[in-house]
């Protein structure tokens, strides 16, 4: 089975940090969060991958061939000089996909399941696709794929059938396709696969079935949600050691104040309250006190008597001597305020 990860997104509303990474070469905890896609996807029976870029697509191609090297995936990767949106960036890799049904999955989220359910039922359904789903995340506004009882997709953000007695549902950004898809595509130009793609096929009598997988899920596109991230895995509320080597963890030693360190870390004479991640190289210095949800990427330097709480700071960042953070991602000079209430 194939996949294909979306990676062309511009990632407007994580800048400044997506002037340097695209969204899904984004260091997640010391790694790009492109691993845990390509973990979850090799779990699942995919054998080959592929990815469409735009944005920064050197960068984008880059972290693919190394990241796909040390997972034991081929890569095949479509760049688009015009961005093509979701359905014209599936079209992009037809010649790749169209040997059977294949996964696609959105490069910005973090959704470490089990997807070996979900091919079977597509698979035994028929269905032109299966989009996975979720109950609607408490106070968020994403726009609701709708289902009748039968569990068919009759309504995606409005747009469809529709009918009466629908299910709202949240879309993860996760579905199986099979190429038949290709039949309701525009020739050229950018589409949406929701709410163009699918609303075309499913007027035209096509089946698009929706399957709940709880697990935990989340959106790093904004500052807010990404940090959110970094503490919920740093809480142990994702399971991830299921993804072996592919874990952050994997390789760290446990330290004071149930941190996670690289061997490399220098973390004596500071006060850690944690949970915390230090990456290899990261020095702190005396009378720096770390509480919780804080994660400091490879060669991050803190200054003496410095404050961090639920920070996220990238590689090769200072921390000024004093300079207190709290709900902020920093990188370099930059101090991206990142707030987590209500999450």
């Amino acid at each position: 089975m194939k996949a294909m990860v979306l990676c062309a997104g511009l990632g407007t509303r994580l800048r400044p940090l997506t002037e340097a990474w695209p969204k899904p070469a984004l260091p997640l905890l010391g790694q790009p969060l492109l691993r845990y896609h390509l973990a979850v996807l090799k779990a699942a029976g995919v054998t080959a991958v592929g990815i469409n870029t735009h944005h920064l697509p050197d960068t984008m191609e880059a972290v693919a061939r190394e990241e796909c090297k040390r997972a034991g995936l081929p890569l095949h990767v479509v760049r688009e000089p015009v961005i093509q949106g979701t359905g014209g960036g599936i079209r992009g890799l037809r010649d790749f996909l169209s040997d059977g049904d294949f996964l696609v999955f959105n490069g910005d989220i973090l959704y470490p399941v089990d997807l070996r359910p979900v091919v079977a039922m597509h698979q035994a359904s028929g269905a032109l696709a299966t989009m996975v789903l979720q109950p609607m995340p408490e106070g968020e506004k994403y726009a609701a794929v709708e289902l009748d009882g039968a569990g068919q997709v009759q309504r995606i953000a409005g747009h469809g059938p529709g009918g009466e007695g629908l299910t709202p549902w949240h879309f993860t950004g996760v579905h199986v396709m099979s190429p038949r898809v290709f039949d309701f595509m525009s020739a050229e130009g950018p589409e949406d696969i929701n709410r163009e793609v699918y609303v075309r096929a499913m007027s035209a009598g096509q089946v698009v079935r929706g399957v709940r997988v709880d697990g935990y899920w989340s959106d790093l596109g904004t500052p807010s949600r990404y940090l959110a991230t970094v503490r919920d895995v740093l809480a142990g509320q994702v399971r991830l050691e299921w993804l072996g080597a592919a874990s952050p963890l994997a390789g760290t030693v446990r330290g004071p104040g149930a941190s996670w360190a690289h061997p490399e870390a220098a973390v004596r004479g500071a006060r850690v309250e944690g949970p915390a991640f230090f990456e290899r190289g990261v020095s702190l210095a005396e009378d720096v006190v770390v509480g919780a949800g804080v994660s400091l990427g490879a060669e991050v330097k803190v200054g003496a008597g410095a404050r961090l709480s639920r920070v996220a700071v990238f590689e090769r960042t200072e921390i000024a001597p004093g300079e207190t953070l709290e709900e902020v991602l920093a990188w370099k000079q930059h101090r991206i305020p990142a707030p987590l209430a209500g999450r």
